[in-house]
This record gives structure tokens, sequence and C-alpha cells, in this order.
């Protein structure tokens, strides 16, 4: 897995990363910006992020992966279908005891027809347990409003995990609620590894 880690990291370098003067979705000035679209949007990047989250949830209690759009989706994807693949015995990694479905929360509800929050719930068990995923956390807020979606659509969020946590409060704000955080990087793991 550690190869698996630095070259995800190498390529989270190259494409995500990027120094400078940002201002981020919070409000926050930073001298990163971290768009881990690019990364989960690249076909390696896809495969590395599906079964290192993979690796990184698989002694949780998981029975589906979720997470808000537009920077999750291609992470629950990637998951989704990694969990598919390990339960095939296509991948080496340690497999669920069934595939992971996914399902994407929304910003606002559709509006229309069903008017929810959640897109996927067909392929979700009644009452499952949910991890949670995001690229990246800075405070913490938009993974509290996810929990709270899951929630109140009838799931039971077991675990969050993230790409990139920014060490910046998101993880002590997420400890308030009630909640750990599992990251695949700091900005300093990330660095090392991907400049190494």
């Amino acid at each position: 897995m550690q190869d698996l880690k630095g070259r995800l990291a190498r390529l989270l370098i190259q494409k995500s990363y990027k120094e400078g003067d940002f201002t981020l979705t919070s409000g926050r000035k930073s001298d990163y910006y971290f768009d881990c679209k690019q990364t989960a949007l690249h076909p390696e990047g896809a495969y590395l992020l599906g079964r290192l989250f993979l690796h990184l949830l698989h002694n949780e209690p998981v029975d589906a992966v979720a997470g808000m759009t537009l920077g999750a989706d291609p992470l629950v994807t990637a998951v989704s279908l990694a969990s598919y693949l390990a339960c095939e015995g296509t991948l080496p990694d340690p497999a669920p005891a069934a595939p992971w479905p996914a399902c994407i929360i929304r910003k606002q509800s559709k509006g229309h027809g069903t008017n929810q929050y959640l897109e996927g719930l067909a392929n979700l068990p009644a009452g499952c347990r949910v991890a949670l995923l995001e690229d990246v956390v800075t405070t913490g807020g938009t993974l509290v409003t996810s929990i709270q979606r899951v929630q109140d659509a009838g799931f039971t969020v077991s675990v969050v995990a993230t790409v990139l946590d920014r060490e910046e409060g998101g993880r002590e704000h997420l400890e308030r609620s009630g909640f750990s955080l599992k990251a695949l990087f700091t900005r300093n793991e990330l660095k090392a590894l991907g400049l190494a």
C-alpha cells in the first residue's frame, strides 16, 4: 500500500496541489490550494484513490459510501468500484462483505420530483452504515452538513474520511460533533511523499 500511496501523492502534487495566494470556500486565506478533482478524474488517480480508501476503511463498519457533490462524486464512484472489484477477487485488497454502493449528497434539494438531497438511494439498504468521503477538509462545515443529510435520510454515518486534512480545525469540529476523521494525507505527508 505504501507504494500506491507514494504514486498517489506524486500524482496529487502534479495535478492537484498549487502554492500561491488563495481564498478557500471557507473564506480563509491560504498559501496553497488543493483541487483533488484533477487527480480523482484521472484514470490512475481514480484507481489509486479507490484502492487506498478501500484499504483505509476495510476495518470500519461500512455498507455504503457517500459524499457531497461535486468534490466527492469521483471519490465515491472510485471506492464503490474498488469494493466491487475486491469482492470479485480482481483486486488484491481486503474485500468487504459485499460491494459498497455509492450515494451523492446534493448541496440543495432537487427542487422537483422527490425533492431529495441524496442520489442513489435505491442502492442503499435501509438503515445502512455509511462512510462519508471528502476530498479536502478545512473547517469541517461541509462534512457536518453532509452528516446531517445522511442521518435525516435514515442512515448511520460510521466513519468520515478525506484525501487531505488541511489541519485547520476540521478534525476538531468533527470531534465536537461526535465523529473522528481518517485522512490519507496531511499537507506535510503529501509533500514529503509527493516530492520524494
